[in-house]
């Protein structure tokens, strides 16, 4: 049972981060009716506002101490963190805190990136076919990525998590197990809390605010929406920006889980979207229900009881599961009727 509960959690950690990037996408071909394969970029994107923010905060200056003696008899180098020098005690604090800081940074830096893309080459392939529009952003995000591998290098950048949830919580006593059998990390379970907190907003934003029933009536009829006159593109500019900016956020908190590096949006993405495919083109909804529905069965399928069964199963399993949901219901779980069938 404890497995089982340690599986589930494993589960909704991975899917979550698949409902954040599969959201956003699906909100992007929802409104403006573009398969944006550039997405996983922005992931990226985001992880590595992380780990920008971590290099800015840990610059250090070097002074000599004299009263210090390396072996060879010259004064020892002290290197201290300039934020820490300037700021004391709350330099060390914001050093320490430094991936949740970045989120600062992340929500201005993904809204521009966001809004830049679409205007800049998105919009130019509105009217064009899904092949073409498929093309071209991959072009992009490997564009993307290989700015990112210039800059960055090609191996993973560790981002620590704050000391204070560094560790694991034992949360099998909630539960009403024995101390020490479900112990699980503090940081997965803050991605959790975070993930649900930001689908919760992206959803009472669409669903409670008067731009966002906007937004959802020019989804289901732009043309009519323009007629009341409404300026839908500007508005559908800001969705892509805020798309953006989502699946940034979602790159800057997984930093603790995985070290970022310059592909790990191309291993997203091609997830996310089989996830965006299995819960149906255009459902929002869908997205986020297909996103935690294969997290968790794939991490099921990675235990070492089901791969001593069926090798490779983890790697495959997903696959399998849109082929079959796909021939049970070629629309996906929630997919609306007419989406990608012209």
């Amino acid at each position: 049972m404890d497995a089982f509960v340690l599986q589930i959690l494993n589960g909704l950690d991975k899917g979550s981060a698949y409902a954040l990037i599969a959201l956003g996408l699906t909100l992007v071909f929802g409104t403006l009716g573009v398969v944006n394969f550039a997405h996983g970029a922005l992931f990226m994107l985001g992880a590595f506002c992380a780990v920008s923010v971590q290099k800015i905060l840990t610059l250090e200056q070097v002074v000599l101490d004299p009263d210090q003696l390396t072996a060879w008899g010259t004064p020892m180098e002290i290197r201290t963190p300039y934020i820490e020098a300037w700021l004391g005690d709350y330099g060390a604090v914001l050093i320490d805190y430094s991936v949740p800081f970045s989120i600062l940074f992340a929500i201005p830096f993904m809204l521009l990136i966001g809004i830049a893309m679409e205007r800049g080459l998105i919009r130019h392939f509105y009217k064009r076919p899904h092949a073409d529009q498929i093309l071209v952003t991959f072009g992009l995000a490997i564009v993307v990525q290989e700015i990112v591998k210039a800059q960055f290098g090609a191996n993973p950048i560790p981002q620590p998590a704050p000391d204070v949830v560094a560790g694991s919580a034992d949360i099998g006593l909630l539960l009403g197990f024995a101390e020490g059998m479900v112990v699980y990390p503090w940081w997965r379970i803050v991605f959790l809390f975070f993930s649900a907190s930001i689908l919760a907003s992206v959803f009472a934003f669409l669903r409670f605010t008067t731009f966002g029933m906007v937004v959802r009536a020019g989804m289901a009829d732009r043309e009519t929406v323009g007629l009341l006159g409404i300026d839908i593109d500007r508005r559908f500019t800001i969705v892509f920006g805020l798309a953006a900016v989502v699946a940034g956020l979602a790159g800057v908190m997984y930093t603790p889980i995985l070290s970022p590096d310059y592909h790990m949006g191309m291993d997203f993405l091609v997830l996310s979207f089989v996830v965006v495919v299995v819960g149906g083109m255009g459902s929002l909804e869908g997205a986020v229900a297909a996103g935690l529905l294969l997290g968790i069965l794939q991490s099921f399928a990675s235990m070492n009881e089901i791969k001593s069964i069926l090798p490779g199963i983890d790697q495959i399993i997903i696959y399998l599961i849109a082929v079959v949901v796909l021939l049970v219901r070629p629309r996906g779980l929630l997919g609306r009727e007419g989406v990608m069938e012209d």
